[in-house]
């Protein structure tokens, strides 16, 4: 008997209608409300029952099994603001050339309509050897604390998440976090005249070299180096004044060998000047080749790579994937776009990829 109400072309179709609809609602971080009404009620109109939490829309598999492995799909309804060399309107969804405009299409509106495709393709299918969640989640681009991170508790035990970001379809198997640090050194006042004072500059320049030279001592096999970089720098009053403070931030890129408490220790040990984390939350992350949604992707001809960009993998404490439709190169870009088929190249591998997997 054929059970399925949808088929791939019908789910493509109403996938790019849901992504224009989001197109042409304003959804930037932490204004995404009305993102989140219209998933909610597009979910609703599927006789899926979604849940709300805040902006975080969720929707959970029919007679969940708590034998089964249960796997996330996740991506974020969220926008960063409209780059200022935008020619389009980037809340008009222009379809162009095989081509779909507008703020928001290929990062990571793509992504997100096809799993919500994925997940009502599955909602079809009576017996499945696993549960899935559906999160359509908010404030990934700020990486705040109201999007993925609230609604965590909410999922239970996860066996793996899919998180939808453009990546072509490739396997993004290891993605480094992101910490930043801000730095200061304290110097005393005097004339630039005569010998009096201690420069902060002069002794932030020290610390400034370790950061540059620095070689931490584990390599991760997927990520290579911890990699920082001293991106601003901030000193003095006047000509003639010695400063007695010089502030630089710091841009750290962690691996999956460090977690970043302890990059922090090793850089705190090391430097002389003041040293505050704006966060220690975005962790690096990996997952073997040989864990069977890796296998699976690259039965399917995936190529798996590691990735140079944070997501919600970050925050995300269990198993996790990155893979969707698009390409990472056009994300905040002017004149964002995504191309149709890669929408519908997206569901159809989505689903592949789930076929038949075992996990555990």
């Amino acid at each position: 008997m054929n059970f399925y109400k949808y088929s791939t072309e019908q789910l493509t179709t109403e996938a790019i209608d849901l992504l224009k609809a989001l197109i042409s609602t304003p959804s930037l971080s932490k204004e995404e409300e009305k993102t989140a009404d219209l998933i909610e009620s597009y979910l609703k109109s599927k006789n899926i029952n979604p849940t709300r939490h805040l902006n975080n829309v969720l929707a959970f598999s029919e007679n969940f099994n708590n034998q089964l492995p249960t796997i996330l799909l996740n991506s974020h309804h969220d926008t960063v603001k409209p780059n200022k060399s935008y020619t389009l309107d980037p809340f008009s969804p222009i379809e162009q050339d095989g081509k779909l405009y507008g703020l928001g299409s290929n990062d990571a509106g793509g992504a997100l309509v096809s799993l919500i495709a994925t997940f009502l393709h599955y909602s079809q299918v009576p017996e499945k050897p696993f549960n899935l969640i559906l999160a359509a989640t908010a404030e990934e681009e700020n990486s705040g604390k109201n999007g993925i991170e609230s609604v965590l508790q909410k999922f239970g035990k996860v066996d793996l998440a899919i998180v939808g970001e453009p990546t072509q379809m490739q396997l993004a198997v290891a993605e480094k976090g992101l910490m930043v640090i801000d730095c200061t050194a304290i110097g005393r006042a005097g004339h630039a005249a005569r010998n009096e004072g201690e420069n902060a500059i002069y002794k932030a320049i020290k610390d400034i070299d370790w950061f540059r030279s620095y070689k931490f001592p584990k390599v991760s096999e997927a990520l290579g180096e911890v990699k920082m970089t001293v991106t601003i720098i901030g000193a003095g009053t006047q000509h003639n004044v010695v400063p007695d403070t010089c502030t630089f931030t710091v841009d750290v890129r962690p691996t999956d060998i460090y977690k970043n408490a302890e990059i922090l220790a090793i850089i705190k040990e090391n430097v002389s000047c003041e040293v505050k984390e704006r966060s220690l939350r975005l962790n690096a992350s990996s997952i073997p080749i040989t864990h069977p949604i890796v296998q699976q992707g690259l039965r399917l001809g995936r190529i798996h790579y590691c990735s140079p960009t944070t997501s919600d993998q970050a925050v995300i404490p269990f198993t996790s994937i990155k893979i969707g439709p698009g390409d990472s190169a056009r994300s905040h870009t002017a004149d964002e776009y995504i191309y149709l088929d890669e929408i519908r190249e997206g569901i159809s591998l989505y689903i592949k990829l789930l076929d038949g997997l075992q996990l555990g």
